[in-house]
């Protein structure tokens, strides 16, 4: 059976005598949009939901909601749910669906570095002419950890005043820094990355430096549309997802 299939059996019967046809405010991070572009569209078309997406960088999405944007619904990192649950702005019980790690790419059809150890990384960013990451300003959840790297591999100096930054969100993306030859190499998680057919990804951060990022949807204490949000992170979480999932560079 295939995966678009699978999902509109799995949200009928999620949906099945369920509440009556709402429309959805979410907030979803840019990070898991590929995945969600296919995901939810047969999940509206089954349940008769309609969803009202924003989407960008994690931080940046938070902090839309902290300064009054209406959700139902946020998808990000599970680190920032959990804040919003202490904060009691998200009812308690995350839902976890996926995850991803920092991925390295160049322009389709570059020459392709060896990036497979952390000296060799470190020699090609050295080599490189420019290097792209989101800006931290954003709200992106890399580029922190990115330049905290930078500084681990002792080239912060070299490698800093070389940086393109990238504002992050679906318009912000660090592999358009790449594809349009602005920054010679990109770091981002792999799934954005993935999203772009005019970028190669190269491989991934080298284990000891690598982020995982597990991400999860919440449903807000001030949602207006609990139900139907529920059946929105059922069919998010349900296992015929998974394969998508997996194609988009957001195994679990």
């Amino acid at each position: 059976m295939k995966a678009g299939r699978s999902i509109a059996v799995a949200i009928a019967l999620l949906v099945a005598g369920g509440a009556d046809a709402a429309e959805i405010d979410a907030l979803i991070s840019t990070a898991v949009k590929a995945a969600t572009d296919e995901i939810l569209p047969p999940f509206e078309k089954v349940s008769g939901h309609k969803l009202r997406a924003s989407y960008g960088p994690s931080g940046g999405l938070t902090r839309q909601f902290d300064n009054g944007q209406a959700a139902d619904v946020i998808v990000v990192d599970s680190a920032a749910i959990d804040a919003l649950i202490r904060q009691g702005k998200i009812v308690p019980g995350r839902t976890d669906f996926a995850r991803t790690g920092i991925g390295i790419a160049v322009k389709k059809g570059a020459p392709k570095a060896d990036v497979s150890s952390p000296e060799a990384l470190k020699r090609a960013l050295l080599a490189a002419k420019t290097v792209g990451h989101t800006a931290p300003a954003g709200g992106g959840i890399t580029a922190l950890h990115i330049q905290k790297m930078f500084e681990r591999l002792g080239i912060a100096a070299e490698v800093t005043p070389k940086v393109k930054l990238a504002a992050g969100g679906p318009n912000g993306r660090v592999s358009v820094l790449v594809s349009s030859g602005e920054a010679e190499i990109g770091l981002q998680q792999v799934s954005e990355l993935m999203s772009n057919p005019d970028v190669e990804v190269i491989g991934m951060l080298p284990p000891e430096l690598q982020q995982i990022t597990i991400y999860s949807a919440g449903i807000t204490t001030s949602a207006k549309q609990p139900d139907a949000a529920k059946a929105m992170v059922g069919a998010l979480a349900a296992p015929s997802a998974q394969p998508i999932y997996r194609s988009k560079g957001l195994a679990f």
